[in-house]
């Protein structure tokens, strides 16, 4: 289990409890209020892999995409 403040103070960007930390050509999420529902992003916005149910993949993946210019380096 990730430690919630480290991840916290990691992300690039924090939207609705969900942290979206950048790391090399992908992008980590993690429900900070369960964390135990992550996922891993493409760049781009594709999925890699998740142990979020549908509905909430689809709730960070907008919030990613929405977000996406607020990460650029």
């Amino acid at each position: 289990m990730p430690d919630i403040k480290t991840v916290a103070d990691k992300a690039d960007i924090i939207i609705n409890g969900y942290a979206f930390t950048r790391e090399q050509d992908q992008i980590h999420v993690l429900n900070l209020n369960c964390p135990d529902k992550a996922a891993v992003f493409s760049a781009d916005g594709q999925v890699f892999e998740t142990t979020m149910d549908d509905i909430e993949l689809s709730i960070a993946s907008r919030y990613l995409l929405q977000n996406l210019k607020y990460m650029e380096d």
